[in-house]
């Protein structure tokens, strides 16, 4: 093919030959629309050509050294990647290109013109990629005149492949430095009146209807440089809907804006996706020099229709906005009865037939909101522009939360579910050891039938309703007669079944079987410090000076909780079961800090604290106008608290143990789909969805180039911020307090655990690297039930994602700390080490220090 492409050679599937850059180009010269309409005339892509990935390669195997430093580059520690780098761009930027390729190189840039200035611009094959751009990453140069001058700075362009921010990009968004390859665009330089961005989606709202254009006097690299503020401008429907200039005079007219966006859209519509474009206008005449994806937008659920929808996060209810991978998704889209949509690696629920009910969408709205006052304030922007067309009633919109909870209900019902669900998980596990192939798979998909009973069943919804409801009332007679808040949430400390707050507690009773033993306390710091083979783990800690006892309480603890996991709704995450090492922080942070019987203690002391609130609360009413009958009706409240809030942790519990039943089962598969050559190793199957799963198991086919492009998917995902509220415009809505009267600097939040405390904030974004000292106040963008254990020691919780009944609201309440919850940016705003204050009753937090 030769060490030269001309554009109209290439089109956008030769970005193994051209890179990014390049094939973005040549498939924008050759594109037949932008040449062929009525504005023909007006759009234009200066010519040029590329130095392909092959001239590269060639030129780097004639660098000896080349191949030894790139090998040190990729098991590089972060302290020496700086010096790497220099080393190989020295050794780039000095080679000699050889003869063949500097000639064809030279042949083209005088067919070009011998003084015509040129861009020599860098055109990696890992850059403007649909899911990371690398924009910026690499090197360009403009008005570069004559072939010395170009051959220089193509060397420079090669060279530039190693900057210290190029090799950190890569680092970050899982690229092998040894793998990606650079090509160089040399191009005509077009010298313009104005210059500029557009991108044909709003990049910070995420609104697709919505393009955002901004225009500098000259050539545009002022702009990208940030050396010059551009006027600024939005575009909606052919009209100009808001302006910002900054330049002297108006740099575009409304009539050049409207033409710019419109040949924008023609090029979305062409790559499938919002563009990022720069363009610069020149006599009249709009020229493209670059169109990539915009890989910062939040990518939008696939309805199958056109109509406008709003879709809600899931993880935001479930405390884990991480993504999840194929086959944890479809498991949840399995079990879920809501209409649930997926779009970045996160679950949605589509809304829209609840809101578009007249007579349910306003209740639907307040009630959302009253748990997360974000959720509830975006939801109200989306009725008022009427985003979303009434309609008739949709029945679904009457099952829309609980049912009221009836009057009579035996509070033994509790221990009977959970009796009743252990046994169905067991009896799974006993049936499901020898199902294989399609029968597993089957099985599976009849099982979850049977789990959806366990979690939505009317007996289920009766008991969550009998806690919840209660509490609410509770809290609400507790302002009305006494002028207090959130009475419920003492009355609700140490309350039974709840298997959550059971688990932290227990944890500390595995501490305390450890605690005689010198050996093995000695053991578990070395294993915390230093890591361990979990494979290994637990038969050397048997092996130890009171290892068998200490194994012993492990295991048993194991055996009840360990299905749970960081992320547990996503059936391919780590189980504590199988890497017990991951309890090893926790109990050597409890050995720490924590002496023998503090589960009890902390148990007990909880327990006399609600009774004593309840006492206290009884004698306050009894006074008051109608004290007997508002005595009664605390009393029945408070008693319903204590007898059911605490199922409210089991539903999630009892899924996740079939889920680990199910993934034991589907990893037995695994091994048989690798030794059938259908994938490469056993975890690949969890970049399968459990519909693909099914049909390489009944017609088993190599699917290695599927789940290499759900890899690259998956490592993109992380680097989203999933929005509470999608619209299916693209916009994304995080919805706002409205709160009166705060403190100047105050964050405010949600008021989900009553109390307030000083402490230091321990900003903590991996629980494995938490280090928890009493009285730390723990700031974390979000929690699930894996978090329990690190409760037991902190004084208080901030995070950033929950509501009134999410895990950590629950748990905060159970152990008495006070929590605030749902504070936008706690962990970029507060700093580790500073002293907050946290304000559970009133909900915010202050920054004292």
């Amino acid at each position: 093919m030769g060490y030269i492409q001309n554009f109209r050679e290439i089109d956008r599937t030769a970005v193994s030959i051209v890179g990014g850059k390049g094939a973005s180009l040549g498939e924008l010269w050759r594109l037949v629309p932008l040449r062929g309409n009525t504005s023909a005339d007006d759009v234009d892509v200066p010519d040029g050509f590329c130095v392909t990935t092959d001239a590269y390669r060639t030129v780097l195997s004639e660098l000896p050294r080349i191949d030894d430093l790139l090998e040190r580059l990729a098991k590089a520690e972060p302290d020496d990647i700086a010096a790497l780098s220099t080393q190989i761009r020295a050794e780039i930027e000095e080679c000699t290109i050889p003869g063949d390729i500097a000639e064809e190189i030279a042949a083209r840039v005088r067919e070009l013109g011998e003084d015509v200035p040129v861009a020599v611009r860098s055109s990696a094959t890992a850059e403007d990629l649909p899911t990371v751009s690398f924009a910026g990453q690499q090197d360009s140069y403009l008005d570069i005149r004559g072939v010395e001058d170009v051959l220089r700075h193509v060397s420079r362009c090669w060279a530039s492949l190693f900057t210290e921010r190029a090799v950190a990009y890569r680092v970050n968004n899982g690229f092998d430095h040894r793998k990606v390859y650079m090509a160089v665009v040399v191009q005509r330089m077009v010298f313009p009146q104005a210059s500029g961005v557009l991108f044909t989606a709003d990049p910070v709202t995420s609104d697709r209807t919505v393009s955002r254009v901004d225009a500098v006097a000259g050539l545009g690299d002022d702009l990208v440089s940030g050396l010059v503020n551009a006027d600024a401008y939005a575009v909606r429907a052919d009209e100009v809907v808001d302006r910002t200039q900054r330049q002297e005079t108006p740099v575009l007219s409304d009539t050049h804006l409207v033409e710019l966006v419109g040949l924008g859209r023609r090029l979305e519509a062409h790559f499938g996706r919002p563009q990022d474009i720069e363009w610069c206008l020149a006599d009249g005449v709009f020229h493209i020099v670059q169109s990539r994806p915009i890989t910062t937008l939040f990518p939008v659920p696939e309805a199958g229709d056109d109509d406008n929808h709003v879709y809600l996060s899931v993880g935001h209810q479930q405390m884990m906005t991480d993504p999840l991978k194929p086959l944890g998704i479809s498991l949840w889209q399995l079990t879920s009865r809501a209409p649930m949509r997926h779009a970045g690696g996160r679950l949605f629920v589509d809304v829209t037939p609840m809101l578009a009910s007249p007579t349910q969408g306003p209740g639907i709205v307040d009630m959302i909101g009253r748990s997360d006052p974000l959720f509830g304030d975006a939801l109200r922007t989306v009725l008022d522009r009427g985003f979303v067309p009434t309609r008739p009633d949709d029945p679904a919109a009457s099952r829309v939360g609980l049912p009221p909870a009836p009057d009579e209900i035996d509070p033994a019902v509790v221990p009977e579910l959970v009796a009743r669900n252990e046994a169905a998980i067991a009896e799974s596990a006993r049936r499901i050891e020898n199902e294989t192939g399609s029968a597993l798979l089957d099985f599976i998909r009849a099982d979850i039938r049977e789990l959806q009973e366990s979690l939505f069943g009317k007996q289920v919804g009766e008991v969550l309703a009998a806690g919840m409801q209660a509490a609410e009332r509770l809290n609400e007679v507790g302002q009305k007669w006494l002028g207090e808040r959130n009475v419920a949430d003492v009355v609700s400390r140490s309350v039974p079944y709840n298997v959550t707050s059971e688990m932290g507690l227990a944890l500390l009773d595995v501490a305390d079987a450890a605690r005689p033993y010198p050996d093995v306390v000695a053991f578990l710091r070395q294993v915390d410090e230093e890591g361990f083979d979990d494979a290994r783990f637990l038969d050397e800690l048997g092996t130890r000076d009171g290892g068998p006892q200490v194994r012993a309480a492990l295991e048993d603890f194991l055996d009840k909780y360990g299905r749970r996991c960081v992320g547990e709704i996503d059936i391919t995450r780590p189980r504590w079961g199988e890497r017990p090492t991951m309890l090893v922080p926790m109990i050597v942070s409890n050995l720490d800090n924590f002496e023998t019987g503090a589960a009890t203690q902390r148990f007990d002391d909880g327990r006399r604290q609600a009774e004593e609130k309840k006492r206290e609360l009884l004698e306050r009413v009894r006074g008051l106008p109608d004290g007997e009958q508002k005595e009664r009706e605390i009393e029945r409240l408070v008693d319903r608290v204590r007898a059911f809030a605490g199922y409210r942790e089991y539903p999630k519990y009892g899924m996740i143990g079939r889920y680990f039943v199910y993934k034991q089962a589907l990893l037995r598969e695994a091994e048989r789909l690798v030794r059938g050559g259908v994938i490469d190793d056993e975890e690949d199957i969890v970049f399968l969805r459990f519909d693909e799963l099914e049909e390489v198991v009944r017609a088993p086919q190599p699917v290695g180039d599927l789940v290499a492009e759900r890899k690259r998917e998956f490592a993109s995902f992380a680097a989203l911020t999933p929005p509470r509220v999608l619209l299916s415009t693209g916009e994304t809505l995080t919805g706002a307090y409205s709160r009166d009267g705060l403190p100047d600097g105050a964050l405010p939040g949600i008021a989900v655990s009553t109390g307030v405390v000083e402490g230091r904030a321990r900003v903590v974004t991996d629980l494995d690297r938490a280090d928890l000292e009493p009285g730390d106040i723990l700031v974390t963008a979000f929690t699930d039930p894996s978090w329990t254990p690190a409760f037991v020691t902190v004084s208080a919780l901030v995070t950033e994602v929950g509501g009134v009944m999410t895990h950590g609201a629950v748990i905060a309440r159970e152990y008495g700390l006070p929590a605030v919850v749902g504070v936008e940016d706690a962990t970029r705003i507060i700093r580790d080490g500073q002293r907050i204050r946290v304000h559970g009753t009133e909900g915010y937090v202050e920054i004292l220090s």
